[in-house]
């Protein structure tokens, strides 16, 4: 794959994770009004629920404190400049859209953290007791990004090795 088209691929998918992204939460934020609804059901397995996440993802980092939301934005924005570089060098396409994915959810995020020092989570799975952590399109792309990424690491076919011989 030429880089120009890993490129168009990947931000292709990055464009399509932050569109979707930063739809679902205008419309969590100012259509359904979550924040003053708090929780609605929608599935007897998932409910919506209005979570301001100030850490990363799951939470983790939560507190650091009054500056917090910049140094990670910082952070996102810099690992963003990283994955556009690995995403020159993607050889497949399966490679370019997880790249892209993980980019734009990234980005979707940085933006949150930007506009209102938190990130919005509300997608609430649960069974019985058991219950996940609150997340968002931009946090399910780029896990899903990464589980591709390691999964297609794993099966993708290697070239054989050039055998030499002493003969």
């Amino acid at each position: 794959m030429t880089p120009a088209r890993a490129i168009r691929i990947g931000g292709i998918a990055a464009a399509g994770v932050f569109a979707a992204d930063q739809a679902s939460k205008y419309w969590i934020l100012y259509g359904l009004d979550l924040p003053s609804l708090r929780q609605v059901e929608v599935l007897p397995v998932l409910n919506f629920t209005m979570v301001w996440n100030q850490g990363v993802t799951f939470g983790l980092l939560n507190g650091l404190g009054t500056w917090s939301h910049f140094i990670l934005a910082g952070f996102a924005l810099a690992v963003v400049a990283g994955l556009c570089v690995w995403l020159r060098r993607a050889e497949t396409t399966l490679a370019a859209i997880s790249i892209g994915g993980i980019a734009g959810g990234a980005v979707g995020n940085v933006l949150d953290r930007l506009r209102y020092g938190a990130v919005v989570d509300f997608i609430h799975a649960h069974l019985g007791e058991w219950s996940w952590y609150v997340f968002n399109v931009a946090d399910a792309a780029i896990v899903c990004g990464v589980a591709a990424l390691v999964l297609e690491s794993q099966f993708r076919r290697q070239p054989d090795p050039v055998v030499k011989s002493g003969v």
